[in-house]
């Protein structure tokens, strides 16, 4: 199914080219507002809330939403949607609670990192927390970014039928430019312009789709037919059910989403902004399981994707149902959409180097220019988005499995950290840097050789491994 025939249109690939490149305008454009590195990498905390919300939502789904979650529709069926549940409550009481909270604190502490404010918070002069940490976020950071610009050079690739390699390079050039030019500032609000092309496609994809098949209940029928299971959203176990729903347990534990946070004028405006983000998230969610469902019903073969693929269903709908400007805006949105996680990834990866790392630790005590600030982090962002286009080549994998790993390391690792460093008074030092370390361990030794055999998600695991290790390391330790 050559799909990429349909960008031949030179409307359809006109605004595909300027959804691509309008990333790099608005860079243009916040370009003037970097001024120091607060700018750089929280926007000065001055973003109203409508950019906080529609960029927390936009930075935290990506290809895992729109190629990861359709595709994983299209084969397992109606229960799929246990694995949007699970974020989109998590995420509803985390704007509210640890949102609010932590805007607050960490503007008394003056820390423009997650690692800034567990530091300041627990005086950790000995700068565990830190070391710990910026080691944590380069192991699942990398992946997490990794496995975007693969999304999005699979998706650039099948769509103009170029090779993978010209997809990555492209996809990482694009991104690089607007994140030097204008970082957060930039990101934020490109992260609200996909948010809305993404949003446009998830709500005029299923309605026109349904209407095409014969209506909801035609879809049903459809997919009972080829397999009851596909209809029956239990159908998984309750073992996956409980590990998809898990996956809300990695939200507090993303450094850049947390950091949206961190980036409102006013954190009391966070309620509005958890309205905003949980009714899109919800949109967003159901658009994803829905397209998955239409495309398994109306092409029941997987052999019929490119390269038997589940996860390009959403391309290959596109192009069977929408005219060249909405196949265009789409496609273009799909690819802007993946890599508005990466951009946020890759700031995440500076601000850990160049904050926590080289001025907190390597220059601690010396005076560094915002001048110098600002070079260093533009620096930092180039060569490690070189480096994950280069892990992204090597170490192609499945979008939903490899983020699904990232997400659940990092949620481990930072989200109990951070639960217990907002709501818990008796947390300590100690058991802050064990809660890091069991999550990380816990991660990464579940999914080596637990997984398969408990089919237990390895966040679930690794959220209570770490919880417990907070808890014991903070009662047998006393506060400096």
């Amino acid at each position: 199914m050559n799909i990429y025939d349909r960008l031949t249109d030179p409307v359809a690939f006109t605004i595909f080219l300027f959804t691509l490149f309008l990333p790099v305008l608005v860079g243009f454009i916040t370009l003037r507002r970097m001024k120091s590195q607060s700018d750089f990498f929280i926007g000065g905390r001055a973003m109203n809330k409508f950019v906080v919300a529609l960029s927390a939502v936009s930075s935290g789904r990506s290809s895992w939403l729109v190629l990861g979650v359709s595709g994983m529709a299209f084969l397992r069926g109606t229960g799929a949607v246990w694995a949007v549940a699970g974020y989109i409550t998590a995420e509803m009481f985390q704007f509210i609670y640890i949102g609010r909270r932590l805007r607050r604190q960490t503007a008394d502490y003056d820390s423009l990192t997650l690692l800034d404010y567990l530091e300041s918070r627990f005086d950790d002069r000995r700068q565990l927390i830190r070391i710990v940490g910026a080691v944590i976020i380069a192991i699942f950071i990398t992946a997490y970014v990794a496995a975007q610009f693969v999304g999005g050079a699979r998706a650039l690739s099948t769509a103009l039928d170029i090779p993978v390699i010209a997809a990555l390079g492209a996809s990482g050039l694009l991104v690089l430019i607007y994140m030097v030019l204008g970082g957060y500032v930039a990101v934020a609000y490109n992260d609200v312009i996909r948010a809305v092309i993404l949003i446009l496609g998830l709500v005029i994809f299923p309605v026109y789709g349904l209407i095409k098949i014969g209506g909801f209940s035609v879809m049903i029928d459809t997919l009972a037919s080829l397999n009851p299971a596909l209809i029956d959203p239990f159908s998984l176990g309750v073992g996956v059910i409980v590990g998809f729903l898990g996956i809300g347990l990695g939200s507090p534990g993303q450094p850049h989403i947390v950091v949206r946070y961190m980036s409102i004028d006013d954190p009391d405006k966070l309620r509005l902004s958890s309205v905003i983000g949980t009714f899109w998230n919800v949109v967003m969610g159901w658009g994803a399981v829905f397209i998955g469902l239409l495309g398994r019903a109306m092409i029941p073969d997987v052999q019929r994707l490119p390269e038997a693929d589940p996860e390009l269903i959403y391309l290959v709908l596109s192009s069977e149902f929408f005219g060249p400007v909405l196949y265009g805006l789409i496609i273009g949105g799909i690819f802007a959409a993946i890599l508005s996680t990466a951009d946020s990834q890759l700031l995440v990866v500076a601000s850990t180097f160049v904050r926590d790392v080289y001025e907190k630790i390597l220059k601690k005590g010396r005076p560094i220019t915002e001048t110098k600030k600002l070079k260093i982090s533009r620096a930092v962002v180039i060569f490690s988005g070189l480096l994950a286009l280069i892990m992204a080549y090597l170490a192609q994998d499945l979008i939903f499995w490899l983020v699904l790993f990232a997400w659940g390391g990092l949620g481990a690792a930072f989200g109990t950290t951070l639960i217990f460093s907002l709501y818990w008074k008796k947390t300590t030092r100690t058991g802050i840097v064990a809660g890091m370390i069991t999550g990380t361990l816990v991660i990464i030794l579940w999914k080596l050789y637990l997984s398969d055999v408990t089919r237990i998600y390895e966040l679930i695991p690794g959220f209570c491994c770490a919880a417990l290790a907070v808890v014991f390391g903070s009662l047998l330790s006393r506060r400096d």
